[in-house]
C-alpha cells in the first residue's frame, strides 16, 4: 500500500468510527470528502472496498459480538457515499470513450466522402492530360499555363492523401488544418482554367468545352469539400 493510500486508510477508519457513533442522524459528508481524496490519488472501487473492510475489522473489537452485524450494516452507507466520486469518474471516462468512438465513426464516413472526391479529381487529371495535348499545339505560353494547372492539381491530390491518412489521429481539428489550403488550391485551379479559357479563343470548340467541363468539376469538388468540413465542424 502506498503512503498516500495508507494515509487515506487511517483517515477512513477514523471517520467511519465517528460516523458509527453518531445517532440517530449520521453525517455522510466526511465519506464524500474521503471519496474525492481517493479520486485524487487514483483510487479504484475495489481498493476502496479493501480499505473499508480493513476499517470495519479494525473497529469490530469496540463492539460486542451481538452488535457487530448491525455495525457492519450501518457502515455500508458510508462506503457507498465514499464510492460516489470514484464511480462518477468512471462514468465520465466511459462517456469520453463513447464520444471518441462516435468521432471515429464520423471520421470514417468523412474519409469515404473524401475518397469519392479524390476519384473525381483523378478523372479531372485525365481530362487535364487531354487538355495538355491540345494546348501544346497552341504554343509555348499555353503549355506553360497548363503545366502550372496540373501542378496545382497534383498539390490537391497530395493534400487529399494527407487528409485521408489523418484519420488515425482521431481529432476533430483535422479539417481546420487543411480546409483553407484545399480551398485556395481549388481556387487557383479555377483561376488558371479561366486564364486558359481566355487564351484558347483561337482553338477548337472541343477544347473550350473540355476546359469548361474541368472547371465545373473543380467547382463541384470545392463545394463537396466545404460541405464535408462544415459537417465535421458541427460535431
Amino acid at each position: 500500500m502506498s503512503q498516500k493510500t495508507d494515509s487515506l486508510s487511517h483517515s477512513y477508519e477514523s471517520a467511519l468510527g465517528k460516523y458509527l457513533k453518531q445517532a440517530p442522524r449520521r453525517n455522510l459528508k466526511p465519506a464524500l470528502e474521503l471519496g474525492r481524496k481517493g479520486v485524487d490519488i487514483g483510487l479504484e472501487t475495489l481498493e476502496l472496498a479493501v480499505i473499508h473492510q480493513r476499517a470495519v475489522e479494525g473497529l469490530l473489537p469496540d463492539y460486542a459480538s451481538g452488535k457487530r452485524r448491525g455495525m457492519i450494516k450501518r457502515a455500508a452507507p458510508f462506503f457507498n457515499e465514499a464510492n460516489i466520486p470514484i464511480e462518477e469518474t468512471h462514468r465520465a471516462a466511459r462517456e469520453s470513450q463513447n464520444h471518441l468512438t462516435r468521432l471515429k465513426a464520423t471520421l470514417g464516413h468523412r474519409t469515404e466522402e473524401l475518397a469519392t472526391t479524390n476519384r473525381q479529381l483523378k478523372r479531372g487529371v485525365v481530362r487535364g492530360k487531354v487538355m495538355a495535348k491540345a494546348m501544346e499545339e497552341s504554343g509555348k505560353h499555353h503549355k506553360k499555363s497548363l503545366e502550372e494547372s496540373l501542378e496545382l492539381q497534383n498539390r490537391l491530390r497530395q493534400l487529399t492523401h494527407r487528409l485521408l491518412a489523418a484519420q488515425e489521429n482521431q481529432r476533430k481539428d483535422i479539417s481546420h488544418e487543411l480546409q483553407d489550403e484545399i480551398a485556395q488550391t481549388l481556387l487557383g485551379i479555377n483561376v488558371r482554367l479561366l486564364t486558359l479559357k481566355k487564351a484558347a479563343k483561337a482553338n477548337t470548340k472541343g477544347l473550350k468545352e473540355s476546359i469548361t467541363s474541368t472547371q465545373q468539376l473543380m467547382e463541384k469538388s470545392a463545394k463537396s469539400v466545404r460541405q464535408a468540413a462544415r459537417k465535421f465542424d458541427s460535431l
